[in-house]
């Protein structure tokens, strides 16, 4: 591949992957508009509740999307069609095997979950509304986030992107009839969403029994590989604990936020949480459009690539993140406004956390990406170090800043392990990355 081709097959694959990523937000982002304005306050409580087990369950179906798909197309780079279809098969049915694996553990621990954050009265309640609806459609759940993953590494980013605006359309029309019109409250934002990720899982695990997949399955071929599950598992472990340290992150600024302040506090950061949403989906875009093409290159061997890869990705994700940040601050209160207009105590709890919580924001995007890179390359213990590290930064700030600062403290504990953890990541791509232009990659753990 000469160095403009590499280029526009990143975009090939960056600009229907990142569409997609951003339709696929609106199932939450719509929801929160929905909540804000016809629940209010304790409606965006309740959801921001039932967060942190939602992002573990996707945090699931993304380990396992990542993993079959890059295990997949490295598979695809080396030749061994056969072999990159087992992985397929492999994937597709440990997404099967873990629905109800799901639903017991919701059925048993749901309201322990939500007590452990401070949830209690009226917001309790709304929690389990939602998670309630959760325990039914968790295999569509799962599956809705790894099929896009599957899709792209099978050539079709396109084909990946219709499903996910399809879905999207479907969640916010059910959004409107089952919270405005008949007042389902969470309830029916959990079944508008369980539909709209239905007909993505379903249609999705279609695709690859049709003519069109290049990974074509039969129902013969649908065989349990157990060998494979450990690949599988370790390239994509990176991305369920980016979730579960995602979730955790929103459990722990819950619980802190309902001590040091009160409900309205978890509200103003839930608003927080969907307005970021569009920051992270498209790194997260950018990250997931080049993972094919990166796996496939280090297959093929080439290196060169590889690095091209990773800086045009990395550089659009910071640089995009530096002027998203910039919007949020000239216009908090418009981008607010959106979600609520009537409670004057959570817009103005939410622009304080939009200025002391997000000022390092992009950093994330880079984070997100040198994840991405490392797993896309089957070296799964430094991308296992990228997500886990930005965990392990975090908690020490959480717990001295609220004691130095108070409720401010807990805003800006987050965007300085952000710097930090920034640093180190950085550093280690730096010495990875200036590998590529003098050594041969070998396929590793490491």
């Amino acid at each position: 591949m000469t160095e403009k081709s590499i280029y526009k097959q990143f975009w090939r694959y960056a600009v229907p992957t990142v569409a997609a990523m951003l339709v696929n937000g609106l199932y939450q982002v719509v929801d929160g508009i929905f909540i804000g304005r016809y629940m209010g306050g304790d409606g965006l409580a309740g959801i921001n509740l039932a967060w942190p087990i939602i992002g573990t369950i996707l945090g699931l179906g993304m380990m396992i999307g990542v993993g079959t798909g890059a295990l997949a197309s490295i598979k695809q780079g080396e030749g061994d069609l056969s072999q990159a279809k087992n992985a397929l098969a492999t994937g597709l049915i440990t997404l099967i095997a873990l629905s109800p694996i799901i639903a017991v553990i919701l059925w048993q621990y749901s309201h322990v979950f939500l007590s452990i954050q401070g949830a209690e009265g009226r917001v309790h309640d709304l929690a389990m509304q939602y998670l309630d609806i959760l325990i039914i459609g968790g295999v569509f759940t799962l599956g809705s986030i790894a099929v896009p993953f599957l899709l792209r590494n099978d050539d079709s980013p396109n084909t990946a992107t219709m499903l996910m605006v399809l879905g999207a359309i479907i969640n916010i029309a059910l959004d409107y009839w089952f919270i405005a019109i008949l007042d389902w409250e969470l309830r029916g934002a959990a079944l508008a969403t369980a539909i709209a990720q239905a007909v993505v899982t379903l249609l999705g695990f279609a695709y690859f029994f049709s003519s069109k997949a290049k990974m074509r399955l039969t129902f013969g071929d649908l065989k349990f590989q157990f060998a494979l599950l450990p690949s599988i598992t370790s390239i994509g472990m990176a991305s369920f604990f980016m979730y579960a340290y995602g979730s955790f992150m929103v459990a722990l600024h819950n619980g802190l936020f309902a001590d040091y302040g009160s409900i309205t506090l978890v509200g103003a950061y839930a608003i927080l949480g969907y307005i970021v949403a569009f920051y992270y989906l498209v790194a997260e875009g950018l990250a997931n459009a080049m993972q094919p093409l990166l796996s496939y290159n280090y297959g093929a061997r080439r290196q060169d690539n590889m690095r091209k890869l990773f800086n045009i990705a990395t550089l659009s994700a910071v640089i995009g993140g530096a002027m998203f940040v910039t919007l949020l601050n000239l216009f908090p209160y418009q981008t607010v406004s959106i979600f609520n207009s009537t409670e004057s105590a959570l817009i103005e709890n939410t622009v304080n956390g939009i200025r002391l919580h997000l000022f390092s924001m992009f950093l994330d995007g880079f984070i997100v990406v040198a994840a991405a890179y490392y797993q896309a390359i089957g070296h799964s213990r430094k991308a296992l170090f990228v997500t886990l590290g930005n965990m392990l930064v975090q908690l020490p700030f959480l717990y001295l800043m609220p004691k130095l600062w108070g409720v401010n403290g807990i805003w800006v504990a987050y965007p300085l392990s952000n710097i930090a953890i920034g640093i180190v990541v950085g550093i280690m791509m730096w010495r990875d990355i200036r590998k590529l232009d003098r050594t041969v990659l070998q396929p590793t753990a490491a």
